[in-house]
């Protein structure tokens, strides 16, 4: 049934999909907001909204809200409906969570851990019988790479680096992280590929970005390297990683995010032997502490009209 917006100034929550966990957590973290879901506005009610809060909406979703004044992404990464409020002028507000930084910087930690002390190569061998030690290479002779150097890459090379791990880095923009041997334009980039022994990638999706591990720059990894991506699948070429994979110079990939999530049921990918399939659970968010970040940030618009650092449209992010 449709909301009786008039008593409280009404957010839209705008979602790919119906989220009750997103409702229930916003609503508690601000009771004075009537928090109604995308489903339940009438047109003529959405026209009245001034801010929405969105969770990888469509565009067409988004489009219903012709009175915006911004609007708050409770997802990072915001690709999907940054061209939307950028035709539209609107100022467009990212998820900046410590929480999810945290945990993507715990994900890093452990799937490096994963390749560096060959599990996959321990599975194989399982599934052959074969009862043979692998050598062992302490952290110390192991360079990390890390795409991208904002919130979650400095969380993730704060883990690594505490773990015993060399690592060294690359950023669209310039970036300091003690202990980091850090990079940014093309031949950083380069530099960055053929030292690593592992790739992790923790870049935005941004035109810059598309495709910026194709077939030329995957072949500049050192033999024997493996990748991680925590980023999005657009950033790199899968077919050009499957045939680095195929041709034996890549020793394995670990894939998180994909073009088309759900990964589908008949992609060659779910039965590559030198792919780890992950369902985009790298850094999930927490309902309850990206509220309370959301929260505070409409708070503060309520009170002085100021809004949050908004998403550069030019960068992306």
């Amino acid at each position: 049934m449709p909301h009786d917006v008039g008593a409280k100034r009404a957010i839209a929550f705008v979602a790919g999909h119906d989220d009750q966990g997103w409702i229930d957590a916003l609503a508690a973290a601000m009771p004075h907001e009537h928090i109604i879901h995308n489903q339940d506005f009438r047109d003529e009610e959405a026209a009245t909204v001034q801010i929405a809060i969105v969770a990888n909406p469509t565009p067409e979703q988004l489009l219903r809200y012709t009175g915006l004044r911004w609007v708050h992404s409770v997802w990072a990464g915001v690709e999907r409906v940054l061209p939307v409020v950028a035709a539209q002028k609107i100022p467009l507000v990212r998820l900046i969570d410590p929480m999810l930084a945290h945990t993507m910087g715990e994900a890093v930690l452990a799937w490096t851990l994963f390749l560096h002390r060959d599990m996959p190569a321990y599975a194989a061998q399982q599934r052959q019988r074969v009862w043979q030690p692998r050598p062992y290479r302490p952290p110390g002779e192991v360079t990390i790479g890390l795409l991208g150097l904002g919130e979650m890459g400095r969380a993730a090379a704060v883990r690594l680096l505490a773990a015993g791990y060399r690592v060294c880095g690359w950023s669209q923009s310039v970036k300091k992280i003690d202990g980091v041997d850090a990079h940014t334009g093309e031949d950083g980039l380069r530099q960055v590929l053929q030292q690593a022994d592992m790739v992790v990638v923790l870049l935005p999706l941004t035109p810059q970005t598309n495709t910026l591990l194709n077939a030329e720059r995957l072949a500049m990894l050192k033999r024997g390297a493996a990748l991680v991506n925590f980023a999005r699948g657009a950033v790199v070429d899968v077919d050009a990683l499957v045939a680095e994979l195929d041709a034996g110079t890549l020793s394995h990939a670990v894939l998180d995010v994909f073009a088309t999530e759900p990964l589908p049921p008949e992609s060659a990918l779910w039965h590559h032997p030198k792919i780890t399939v992950l369902p985009h659970v790298s850094a999930p968010t927490d309902h309850t502490s990206a509220a309370r970040i959301v929260a505070a940030n409409v708070a503060r618009y309520r009170a002085d009209g100021v809004l949050p650092p908004t998403v550069d449209v030019m960068r992306g992010y």
